[in-house]
């Protein structure tokens, strides 16, 4: 399947039709529904193989961030064989009280897992509290870059976003 290929199948599956509010308040007759392609087993798999080579080199743990980037994570670790740590958007007030639950990352090289980039505010908010807790962060991956400013406010925290697809990528399919 080719990058194109890969891009019609997303774009198929997650547009939806019919009448939807969006979080701005304003109404919109065609969704782009992210859950639909990360629900879609044989797509996950599909995308999470070919996410696998967007992975630096010396990567020690996925960090998946709630909720999107859980099920890509779990995937792509079944692809590199890389453990994975699961982000919650705040630490929980019970059990174990943490915010990232999985793999150790304290002085690890970790790279952020997210389905899909707007502005980058959901991986500097998690990265920011992750290198609290000794992380380390470099880089973050995501299936698609939404080319909304997310890869430059990313790039001034330090933070290089590697993209399977872009916006671009389902427009033109």
């Amino acid at each position: 399947m080719t990058s194109s290929d890969l891009a019609r199948r997303i774009k198929a599956v997650s547009t939806l039709r019919g009448e939807f509010v969006l979080r701005s308040g304003r109404t919109a007759h065609e969704y782009f529904d992210k859950y639909q392609f990360e629900a879609d087993p044989a797509l996950l798999d599909e995308v999470a193989g070919r996410m696998a080579a967007l992975v630096p080199p010396g990567t020690q743990v996925l960090a998946g961030l709630e909720l999107g980037g859980i099920a890509i994570v779990t995937a792509l670790g079944r692809h590199t064989g890389l453990p994975c740590a699961f982000v919650r958007k705040e630490a929980k007030a019970y059990g174990t009280a943490r915010l990232a639950e999985g793999a150790a990352i304290a002085g690890r090289r970790v790279l952020i897992v997210e389905d899909v980039v707007t502005t980058g505010g959901t991986i500097l908010m998690a990265s920011k509290h992750l290198r609290v807790l000794g992380a380390q962060i470099d880089h973050a991956v995501c299936v698609i870059d939404r080319l909304e400013g997310g890869g430059k406010a990313l790039a001034a925290q330090g933070i290089t976003i590697h993209s399977l697809l872009t916006r671009a990528d389902l427009d033109g399919a």
